[in-house]
């Protein structure tokens, strides 16, 4: 079968199925799993697909996005041990901006207490609090889903202010796009935190990689990105543009 044919049938599959088994391909095409495999790195390169551990999965623009409980509760245990090491660059004495990620919020433990905190993070501040941070909550309007501060007086809040470090989500991390989220008017958050701060992080977990989303936050050098542990390829594929800690959960 020539290599267009079996391109085809690939992307046929996704379009029906939105994830695909290598062992499956290997059978629709009649191919060997090498040929497969160089099929797949062809075709994300192409950014007609994403590769993931067995398979690949369709790639295409996300406008949707899962509520803040839906979020809290996938890759719980990935998502703590990245918030654990972003906790431990934070340093008594930090201004520092926290966004209104899931992975976000499961910083806050690790948090030192005699830091001043930022935040468009409704659910965030209840946390903070307790641990007797200082916490300003940005304005603007909340949004029902993710409970994030958003708007043009979020936006306008934020000149106010200038940070050490940011720590922010993102539900796209790609190498040629950067970093992605649906909503447009996070996304202006995110731009202007990071435009504020002295150093900027990018919380991740293996899921989020390869993805794009509607909204551009950023170009991937923009932040330094803390991931878990991530396919040594694809590592390398990022670690080439900017700079990745890579924790183990």
């Amino acid at each position: 079968m020539l290599e267009p044919e079996r391109h085809q049938i690939i992307l046929d599959a996704l379009k029906s199925k939105n994830t695909v088994k290598l062992q499956e391909l290997i059978e629709l095409t009649n191919s060997s799993e090498s040929t497969i495999r160089r099929d797949l790195i062809q075709l994300e390169q192409g950014k007609f697909l994403k590769r993931v551990h067995g398979g690949a999965a369709r790639l295409q623009g996300k406008l949707q996005e899962p509520s803040m409980s839906e979020k809290s509760s996938k890759n719980l245990q990935a998502k703590k041990a990245i918030a654990q090491y972003a906790g431990s660059l934070v340093e008594a004495g930090d201004c520092i901006y926290l966004d209104a990620g899931s992975t976000i919020f499961e910083m806050i433990p690790f948090l030192p207490e005699d830091i001043v905190v930022v935040t468009n993070g409704l659910m965030h501040a209840n946390e903070l609090l307790d641990k007797k941070i200082k916490t300003l909550l940005i304005g603007g309007h909340c949004k029902p889903t993710t409970k994030a501060m958003i708007g043009r007086g979020a936006l306008e809040s934020l000149e106010y202010y200038r940070f050490d470090k940011c720590f922010m989500g993102a539900n796209g991390v790609h190498p040629q796009f950067g970093y992605t989220t649906p909503d447009p008017e996070e996304a202006q958050i995110k731009q202007k935190a990071i435009s504020l701060s002295r150093e900027a992080f990018i919380l991740a977990d293996e899921s989020k990689f390869s993805e794009i989303a509607f909204s551009k936050i950023a170009d991937i050098h923009a932040a330094t990105i803390i991931t878990n542990d991530l396919d040594p390829e694809l590592k390398e594929q990022f670690h080439s543009k900017t700079n990745i800690k890579v924790v183990l959960a």
